[in-house]
């Protein structure tokens, strides 16, 4: 996007892309390739999950990188909440975890008061943790892009502004379902009105887990003339004998072939050869603010 109409937003690149890593703090094998893939690939930002339990040890080597962007990956599905359970009772289960019924709890989150005000208070819960951690927040986005719910979406836009809140995913992609391309506008236009800056398109949707060098090679020969694009995956070491998933969910995703594709050098080189420019969402659109800060 355009990001000279944004408050206090430098005009971005006219072509640029920022890799990012998801799930930052969900186990330390994720951390660890988050580490790897930075210091020795392309890898420019990670969304932390600051209720996760290796969120203190992915704090802990954010602070030994300072040129890696971290931002905020809000828990609202399918994760563990900041807040005890006896605080957001409609929100968790007896383990304090969402559910990952997204449908169910979007109609909840909109028609019940009781309910919202709950979950406003967790999206609170974990600005704040973030903010605890003293790393400039780059960015935020949902676990599962659940701001496309405009509920959601209307609570981090007003309680995200306390907390320094400049930038955020749209998680747009080439060939997005007819049906998600209104809820896609809205997000757009709503991050516009609030003076947020955002990518204009996303690589990571429909090939998430699999996210390997053909991908990543593929999505760079493929770049429009214009344009600032996320590409965003799940990268991992790969688990010792006898160590299962990182979790149930991610059974069949290739965490370490997505680590691989970010230290290849064949990506590497196809992303000089494309000259395009690369960095999180502070380089790229607050770019003097970001020099002054490394």
């Amino acid at each position: 996007m355009t990001a000279s109409a944004l408050p206090g937003a430098e005009v971005a690149a006219a072509r640029a892309l920022i890799f990012t890593a998801d799930d930052f703090g969900l186990h330390e094998r994720v951390n660890a390739a988050v580490e790897h893939a930075h210091r020795d690939g392309v890898l420019n930002a990670a969304s932390l999950m600051v209720a996760a339990p290796a969120a203190a040890d992915a704090v802990a080597r954010a602070r030994r990188l300072p040129k890696l962007r971290v931002g905020l990956h809000l828990v609202l599905a399918d994760g563990a909440a900041m807040l005890p359970r006896e605080r957001i009772p409609a929100l968790v289960d007896e383990s304090g975890r969402f559910g990952d019924n997204m449908v169910r709890d979007g109609f909840r989150f909109f028609f019940l008061p009781q309910v919202r005000a709950q979950l406003a208070l967790e999206i609170r819960a974990q600005f704040e943790a973030f903010a605890a951690t003293g790393l400039a927040l780059d960015h935020v986005n949902t676990h599962k892009h659940f701001h496309l719910h405009p509920t959601v979406l209307s609570l981090i836009l007003s309680i995200g502004r306390e907390y320094g809140l400049r930038a955020m995913r749209l998680p747009l992609e080439a060939g997005a379902p007819f049906a998600l391309r209104p809820w896609l506008a809205l997000v757009r236009a709503r991050l516009a009105r609030a003076g947020v800056a955002h990518n204009d398109y996303v690589v990571g949707i429909a090939s998430t887990g699999a996210m390997d060098e053909a991908v990543l090679l593929e999505a760079i020969a493929q770049l429009p003339e214009r344009g600032v694009g996320e590409i965003y995956c799940h990268p991992a070491i790969a688990p010792a004998p006898g160590e299962g998933p990182i979790t149930a969910s991610m059974q069949t995703y290739r965490h370490a072939d997505e680590l691989d594709a970010l230290l290849s050098p064949r990506v590497a080189e196809a992303l000089v050869r494309s000259g395009v420019s690369h960095g999180g969402f502070t380089d790229v659109f607050f770019a003097s603010q970001a020099q002054g800060a490394s």
